[in-house]
């Protein structure tokens, strides 16, 4: 794997945040939304150091140490001597794959050091010819999964292969390679090795590759690219492919599904499938280095909001030289699996629903209508002290029912709906240390209002351009810098205009906050803020300087909060929120966000 950014190109459903744009191949794989990803080779056996020096390359990916430690083919190749052949079960992998609730495996059969790890005719560079006594683990891992009821995929490293002297490595770019020649290794090594691949061990769900570029910024031709697709297509018509084939989805309708960077979470809804490769710490291949692992938390939390946003989630397990995979993924894995086995609902045949993704503060809503004609409506939460409690914006419905899904039972809750909020009471104690599940019940796909803002935990509205409604004006957007200790912020050098819309669901009253940061001392610079027809100015103030790190001569822009006015909402219903910058060239204000907090009685 390579550490890699992507430009996206948001494409936004107009009518629908639903997955409409699935072919029959890829039902499966939005309905299955987890799998495992096995990196496992010779790179295994090396345990990410050569000679005592570790790999070359602060991301530690163990797998890339024959090309970042420079090691020739002839000593690379007497890693397989550090291998347990006798004790290498790839069995044990797939039922760690069960155990976790994972539907589907992806396995490494060529990195980009070019050794296959199955019995390849077409190379000698293969698993087949170092092992003792000889092993095809792909046979073994296609057996296994079979056997258990898992789908297969095979990731293949068409355009990288650090073996064939005329296929692409990195040091081609000061040694430039003939595109005659690299087509010499694309026929007698990329396409056999696939035939073989598509034809010798059953059926194959994915072929996963991992060129991380457009094939117009390398030397792979897109008549290659169409010669391999189609050779997939022939051999096994129903077997999925990635963007990292070279061709995008935009690009080729036939590709299946996109992959996104390594590690890269979901931030933007797609109606076509899309997945993360992510790995449990930093390496992909085993590394005895690693010390970083994330928590059963984050993965979950990764998990959910893939799906939550019509993705995938694919997490890697680097096995070592006997098979065995390290203490801390195994401990993840069953607790993942632990909590799929009762929440899983909120995942497996799930996806995005017709809510912004980020609207509420805590945790992510996803998706599901069954063939019964239930639509269900599930709420992740992933704040473990949500309060007693839990506030919904936007679904226009009244539930027929609402459940906290526990190990034992489901337990009918509360609640009061209005309009387009509802406040489900919750229990003192929630059942599920990583991520609690409600399930909301609806006879038919309950409908939204998409320009709300959200209700908070602490009954407050947050209101920043990136939730408004509509906004009209010239801006700039700054993003955080220096560590963060400089916000995002939106940049307004003459003027700009916002709108937003809120429920309030009992007579209250609240205070207006905005954060800014304004370096002028003296300008005729304003804001206005119009609520239910009721204006309140103000004037910016200096907001002087102050110290982002302490005895760093680290002096920055102060951004503060400074108090509008107070607003007091006499009736519950729908309220439109204004607010007006304006300001010059000369006196710029970077602005920040603005809050509604309700004042307790």
């Amino acid at each position: 794997m390579k550490k890699i950014l992507l430009v996206f190109f948001v494409i936004f459903s107009i009518k629908t945040n639903c997955q409409n744009l699935v072919n029959e191949r890829a039902k499966w794989f939005v309905n299955d939304r987890f799998g495992m990803f096995i990196h496992w080779g010779l790179y295994s056996g090396a345990e990410g150091n050569w000679k005592g020096e570790k790999v070359r390359y602060d991301n530690d990916y163990a797998e890339w140490i024959q090309y970042r430690n420079q090691i020739e083919k002839s000593e690379y190749i007497k890693l397989s001597k550090r291998f347990d052949w006798n004790k290498i079960d790839p069995e044990e992998w797939v039922l760690l794959a069960k155990k976790a609730g994972m539907k589907y495996i992806t396995i490494t059969a060529k990195h980009h050091d070019g050794f296959a790890i199955w019995n390849s005719k077409a190379s000698d560079f293969n698993i087949y010819n170092y092992s003792e006594p000889k092993r095809d683990i792909i046979k073994d891992l296609s057996e296994a999964c079979k056997k258990h009821n898992l789908k297969l995929g095979f990731y293949y490293s068409h355009w990288t292969d650090w073996e064939h002297p005329y296929a692409w490595d990195n040091s081609k770019e000061i040694y430039w390679l003939d595109k005659d020649k690299f087509d010499i290794y694309w026929q007698e090594k990329v396409i056999p090795q696939m035939k073989e691949l598509l034809t010798n061990y059953g059926e194959i769900s994915m072929i996963w590759f991992d060129m991380w570029l457009h094939h117009d910024q390398t030397i792979v031709s897109k008549d290659q690219l169409l010669q391999l697709k189609n050779l997939i297509r022939e051999i096994q018509p129903n077997c999925l492919i990635n963007s990292r084939l070279g061709l995008s989805v935009e690009e080729d309708e036939d590709v299946d599904f996109r992959t996104l960077g390594d590690n890269q979470l979901g931030e933007y809804k797609f109606d076509y499938p899309w997945q993360t490769p992510a790995t449990v710490a930093h390496s992909w291949g085993y590394s005895k280095n690693e010390n970083e692992w994330k928590s059963t938390t984050s993965i979950l939390r990764s998990l959910i909001g893939n799906v939550s946003l019509n993705g995938n989630l694919m997490l890697n397990i680097g096995p070592t030289s006997d098979g065995s995979v390290p203490y801390e993924i195994g401990k993840r894995f069953s607790e993942i699996g632990k909590w799929l086995k009762f929440y899983g609902k909120s995942v497996y045949g799930a996806e995005a629903f017709d809510l912004r993704s980020n609207l509420h503060d805590w945790g992510l809503i996803t998706y599901k209508h069954n063939k019964q004609g239930k639509h269900n409506v599930f709420l992740n939460i992933f704040d473990i002290k949500p309060g007693n409690s839990l506030n919904v914006t936007g679904i226009t419905n009244k539930p027929l029912n609402a459940y906290l899904i526990s190990k034992k039972s489901k337990i009918k809750l509360n609640f009061d709906f209005n309009k387009a909020f509802l406040k489900i009471k919750l229990p003192t104690d929630l059942p599920d240390p990583y991520v609690n599940l409600i399930e909301l019940e609806y006879d038919k796909k309950p409908t939204v209002d998409r320009d709300l803002v959200a209700k908070s935990k602490f009954n407050g509205y947050s209101l920043k351009l990136s939730n408004s409604k509509s906004y009209q004006g010239d801006y700039i957007l700054n993003e955080s810098k220096r560590e963060g200790s400089i916000p995002s912020n939106i940049q307004v050098n003459d003027s700009l205009n916002i709108s937003w819309k809120i429920f309030v669901d009992k007579p209250s009253k609240f205070n207006i906050d905005t954060s800014y940061n304004f370096q002028k001392k003296i300008t005729d610079g304003f804001m206005t803020v119009s609520i239910n027809k009721k204006s309140y100015k103000h004037r910016f103030n200096y907001t002087g300087k102050t110290v982002g790190e302490p005895i760093q001569d680290y002096i920055i822009d102060r951004f503060k909060s400074s108090t509008i006015g107070t607003i007091n909402f006499e009736d519950v219903g729908f309220y439109d929120i204004d607010l007006k910058i304006k300001t010059s060239s000369q006196n710029p204000l970077q602005w920040q966000w603005m809050w509604l907090e309700e004042i307790a009685d």
